[in-house]
């Protein structure tokens, strides 16, 4: 059934919004590290009749009445996620991974602790505390960054010092732009060092260690694991929160959650989320998320071969960041700009120490979670790289731009958006 039938006689100038971003993903490559497709199934949970009711509260202890089913979505989506992790506790109410992150704050904190957590230039998130956030001004932020931006190695060293110093109550791990993988015996050893909880935020990688292609922190002893549930875990945008083993700190993140911080739950979301869940634990999502991390291999393998500049020396999960200023002499901004126009979507990105602003930054972002399931393989996903420098390079060639679009419009054609992954 088309989702959009009855808004098409109702509503023309939503419509063509909604026909225009079907048409605008269908026919171009998504290569934004925090975008994925969803499953139609996904969609379907999301539109439906859950959108009407309100569930304040828990499974089980609601404050509304008529809460059978919510009830039964909910627990579905707890169990689900839960066993995905292999955590003893999961929270799936967060609206988004910023809100799942502030309410473990809250939950672990009293204004003015103090967090450390990875500088945004250094692949950080703005949640981790960046001074444009109003969490600083309730908790204190610390930064560790990478001793070698080449290789991408994190100074564990300088980091372990900070702690002693800083006292942290927050030792906390996990990025947004960092393409290797981090050291999860040091954060938590550096961690218990200093009486700290030993928290990660997973938002980029969740698919990853779902699937089984990534290693899972709750096997180094990491309290809590934040998440969005969208980007390589390929559900709908949300938040999820995970408690390794302790009840006292599930306990306080669920209060955290609601009423702390937010009021009655997405229901019509957390249906999502469940049906997701139950699609990730599926045989086949391993195969799909050792895919991610091989088509992100092959795209390094060639802007390597090509000279371009990338941060940490490439990749180890799903993501790229490439330093387009330094190599090619073309800023973030424009790059993102010219790219989109030949139907390549990514996002223009700082990199470490960046001399260039935030908005027209050197560096490009760039990831596979999206185009591995459509069925790209290390073939097609080479094929991607070379076509963005080659559009890159052909800048001011109308001619050469068009032909480049045109073999990416070909290119989806044969990979179309599936409806299903089961």
């Amino acid at each position: 059934m088309d989702l959009y039938t009855h808004i098409e006689g109702q509503d023309k100038e939503v419509f063509n919004a909604l026909k225009g971003e079907e048409t605008r993903e269908r026919e171009g490559i998504e290569l934004i590290p925090s975008e994925n497709y969803v499953s139609k199934a996904v969609r379907e949970a999301q539109g439906s009749i859950f959108t009407n009711k309100y569930s304040e509260g828990y499974p089980g202890k609601r404050y509304y009445g008529g809460q059978e089913f919510t009830d039964q979505v909910e627990t579905l989506a707890i169990e689900r996620a839960k066993e995905l992790f292999g955590a003893k506790y999961a929270n799936v109410q967060t609206h988004s991974g910023a809100n799942a992150n502030i309410a473990m704050y809250m939950a672990l904190l009293q204004p003015g602790d103090t967090v450390l957590g990875m500088d945004l230039s250094h692949g950080g998130h703005l949640t981790h505390g960046h001074p444009v956030t109003y969490i600083t001004k309730f908790f204190n932020f610390v930064r560790y960054k990478m001793k070698d931006v080449e290789t991408g190695e994190i100074d564990y060293d300088e980091m372990r010092r900070v702690a002693i110093e800083a006292k942290p109550k927050i030792v906390l791990a996990g990025f947004s732009a960092y393409s290797r993988e981090l050291d999860y015996e040091k954060f938590v050893s550096i961690a218990r060092e200093v009486g700290a909880y030993a928290v990660i935020d997973i938002a980029h990688i969740a698919g990853l260690i779902a699937g089984k292609a990534a290693k899972n922190p709750f096997d180094y002893g990491f309290d809590v694991m934040t998440s969005t549930t969208h980007k390589t875990l390929r559900g709908p945008r949300g938040g999820l929160i995970l408690t390794r083993e302790s009840e006292e700190i599930a306990k306080k993140v669920d209060k955290a959650v609601f009423p702390g911080l937010q009021g009655g739950p997405l229901m019509h979301v957390i249906a999502g989320k469940a049906v997701a869940f139950g699609e990730a634990l599926q045989p086949q999502f391993k195969t799909y998320a050792a895919q991610v991390i091989k088509n992100a291999k092959a795209m390094e393998e060639v802007f390597r071969a090509r000279n371009v500049r990338m941060l940490a020396g490439g990749t180890s999960n799903h993501l790229i960041l490439a330093d387009v200023f330094g190599s090619l002499g073309i800023p973030g901004k424009e790059a993102e700009k010219l790219l989109d126009s030949v139907g390549i979507t990514l996002n223009k990105n700082v990199i470490a120490d960046d001399t260039r602003s935030p908005m027209d930054p050197s560096g490009i972002r760039f990831g596979t979670p999206a185009i591995t399931t459509r069925g790209f393989k290390e073939k097609e996903s080479a094929r991607v790289a070379e076509l963005m420098l080659d559009a890159l390079a052909a800048k001011d060639e109308p001619a050469k731009l068009e032909a480049i679009h045109q073999e990416i419009k070909d290119l989806c054609a044969k990979f179309p958006i599936p409806d299903s992954f089961v």
